[in-house]
C-alpha cells in the first residue's frame, strides 16, 4: 500500500477523476424512483441541469438479496398492501426500463450506473455497458461479488460506510487499485455531524493510494462541502424529486434547489482551493503597489 497521497487519476466514459480535476458529482437516484421510469428520467433531467456528471441507481435480483425471512412480510406501500418480496419485485427495473434510461442519459449527456447487489446483476449491468461499477457499502465483504466486478475490467468506485481498515484491505485485495476510486463514507441515515469523520479521507489516501471520494447521507450541504475542502475528488449525493415522497431514502435526499447549490458551491471550491503555489495575484498588483511599504 502506498505510504504517499495518491495524484493518480481513474478515468470514467470521458471524464478523468483525481487530484487537480473537478470534483465528479453524482446524483444517486437508487430506489428514489419508485419503480417509475417517468420519475427516474425527472430525477435525469435535475442532475443534469444541476451540473453532476453521473446518475446512479441500484440492482438487485429480489430472488437472491431479500433474506427468506423477510420475504412474506406484509408492507404498506403506495400501490397497495403487498409482501415485501412483492414491493422489492414492484420497484426493480428491468432491461426495457435500463435501455430506456441509457438512452435518456446519453441524450442529456450525463453518465449512468448502478450499485449490483449480487453476481447476475453484475452481468445485467454489463450486458448495458455502463461506464463503471459501483460496490454499495453493505457488499464491502461480499468477495464473491467483488471477483466478478473485477473480472470486468471496468473502473470500480467502492464506498466504505459500515466497514473496518481490515475489511476495506480484503476488499481491495480482490479488487486491485489500478481503477479503484474509493469513497469515504458513514450509513447512518441520516448522517449526524459527529459521525462524518471526514479525515478519514486522508487516511484513505494514504493507505491505498488511489483517488478518494465522499458518499454523503446527512442534511444540508456543510458536510459535502467540507469533504471537498479535505480533498475529495467524488462526491456522491442522494437527490429526489421531494423529501416527502414514499420510501426509505428520501428523508435523507437533497431535492432540487439543494442539488444545484451543492454543485454550485463544490465548483466554486474546486477554483479557490488553487494550486498551493504562494505567488502576488493580477488583482494584488495595484493594491502592493499603492499600500506595501518596505523597511530595513
Amino acid at each position: 500500500m502506498s505510504s504517499a497521497v495518491d495524484t493518480r487519476t481513474v478515468r470514467i466514459g470521458n471524464t478523468e477523476i483525481g487530484e487537480g480535476h473537478p470534483v465528479y458529482v453524482i446524483g444517486e437516484i437508487g430506489i428514489n424512483h419508485n419503480g417509475d421510469v417517468d420519475i427516474a428520467r425527472r430525477l435525469i433531467n435535475i442532475a443534469a441541469d444541476a451540473g453532476c456528471q453521473a446518475v446512479k441507481f441500484q440492482k438487485r435480483t429480489p430472488e437472491i438479496c431479500v433474506p427468506v425471512e423477510q420475504r412474506d412480510k406484509l408492507r404498506q406501500t403506495p400501490w397497495g398492501e403487498m409482501t415485501y418480496m412483492e414491493y422489492k419485485e414492484r420497484v426493480e427495473f428491468g432491461t426495457d426500463e435500463y435501455q430506456q434510461i441509457a438512452k435518456y442519459a446519453a441524450d442529456r449527456g450525463i453518465d449512468w450506473f448502478a450499485s449490483p447487489w449480487d453476481v447476475p446483476s453484475v452481468e445485467f449491468l454489463e450486458e448495458l455497458d455502463v461506464v463503471t461499477h459501483k460496490v454499495a457499502s453493505a457488499s464491502v465483504t461480499d468477495h464473491e461479488l467483488l471477483r466478478a466486478l473485477a473480472a470486468t475490467g471496468k473502473p470500480i468506485i467502492l464506498s466504505t460506510g459500515m466497514s473496518t481498515l481490515d475489511e476495506i484491505d480484503a476488499a481491495v485485495e480482490v479488487l486491485g487499485t489500478e481503477r479503484l476510486i474509493i469513497l469515504h463514507s458513514t450509513s447512518t441515515y441520516p448522517l449526524p455531524p459527529g459521525e462524518a469523520n471526514l479525515r478519514t479521507i486522508g487516511t484513505l489516501q494514504q493507505r491505498y493510494g488511489v483517488p478518494v471520494g465522499y458518499s454523503g447521507h446527512e442534511r444540508g450541504l456543510q458536510i459535502s462541502l467540507a469533504a471537498v475542502t479535505m480533498g475529495a475528488v467524488m462526491v456522491e449525493r442522494h437527490i429526489t424529486l421531494d423529501r416527502t415522497m414514499w420510501g426509505s431514502d428520501h428523508a435523507a435526499s437533497l431535492e432540487p434547489t439543494g442539488l444545484e447549490h451543492l454543485v454550485r458551491d463544490i465548483r466554486i471550491i474546486g477554483e479557490a482551493l488553487g494550486d498551493g503555489d504562494k505567488r502576488v495575484f493580477p488583482g494584488e498588483e495595484e493594491p502592493r503597489a499603492r499600500l506595501r511599504r518596505t523597511t530595513v
